[in-house]
């Protein structure tokens, strides 16, 4: 998807944007010159997983934009606060929010200790509503409000609840988020979207948690962020509440190849389904 500069200029907070779909989303709109805000907790490199705030602030530089790294712990009020108000003061405001940061454990009850049940809840959900509410003053403010979160449809199918419903839980609490904040905010002109990818998407956490064997069956992160810019080009309030998938996103724009983003071209057609989606086989 090509950039068209809609973005120049506006400033976007995103939790999570050291590595993966949150420095891909941050990637694409610097590419317009947007400033975007890192609030990530990786200022040390991980021994495991590629890259630091540090790192892909550079990048960010580099493709055009102008970058404000910012140490976050979604978990502390103090940190988000002080992440904001820096921002602030960096840029001037705030106009964007993407809440892409997460954490996982996809294990059945009795194999959640509550210290993994806290984390995913701690992050997902309160790190989501927490970011939100302290970012919305500045939002109120923007002519170009978004709140975008990286979290599913909440699709009420017993399965996506019974495997690991601490999981399902603490991530459909991102996306209840949307469901409120779109309708309490609708008359403030701020769009409050979610966005889900129809695959899953190939990243380096995807691979810690399980290996190289899901490459060939997977897309590539910058699916979610093409299909987040369209989102993010819209004019505020013109779309709101929505539970959007990836592609069907992209289609909506017009853009039909989507084997560019399969990380093997040739298993555009075999790829395979992220969770929450019910998928018909015909479509993949």
């Amino acid at each position: 998807m090509q950039n068209t500069g809609k973005l120049a200029g506006i400033t976007l907070f995103i939790t999570g944007a050291s590595r993966g779909i949150g420095k891909a989303i941050a990637l694409k709109a610097a590419r317009d010159g947007a400033n975007i805000v890192l609030a990530a907790k990786t200022a040390e490199p991980h021994p495991k997983l590629p890259g630091t705030i540090y790192t892909a602030a550079a990048e960010i530089e580099a493709a055009g934009g102008k970058a404000l790294p910012c140490v976050v712990d979604v978990r502390s009020e103090e940190a988000v606060r002080a992440a904001v108000q820096k921002a602030v003061q960096t840029f001037g405001g705030i106009d964007i929010v993407v809440n892409n940061a997460s954490a996982i454990s996809l294990t059945p009850t009795e194999e959640t200790d509550m210290k993994r049940y806290d984390l995913m809840h701690n992050i997902n959900t309160r790190g989501t509503f927490l970011v939100s509410k302290e970012c919305l003053p500045y939002l109120r403010k923007s002519k170009h409000a978004h709140i975008l979160n990286i979290s599913p449809p909440l699709n009420m199918e017993p399965h996506w609840f019974s495997n690991h419903v601490a999981y399902t839980m603490a991530k459909y609490g991102m996306s209840m988020c949307v469901l409120g904040m779109a309708r309490e905010y609708e008359s403030a002109n701020i769009s409050v979207n979610a966005l889900w990818p129809r695959t899953i998407i190939y990243t380096a956490a995807v691979e810690m948690l399980h290996g190289q064997e899901g490459y060939p069956f997977s897309r590539k992160p910058e699916i979610m962020a093409d299909a987040a810019y369209a989102i993010l080009c819209r004019s505020a309030g013109s779309s709101t509440g929505n539970f959007f998938i990836d592609d069907e996103v992209l289609a909506a724009e017009g853009i039909t190849d989507m084997a560019q983003y399969a990380c093997v071209p040739g298993n555009a057609l075999i790829l395979t389904p992220d969770i929450f989606v019910n998928e018909k086989k015909s479509k993949l």
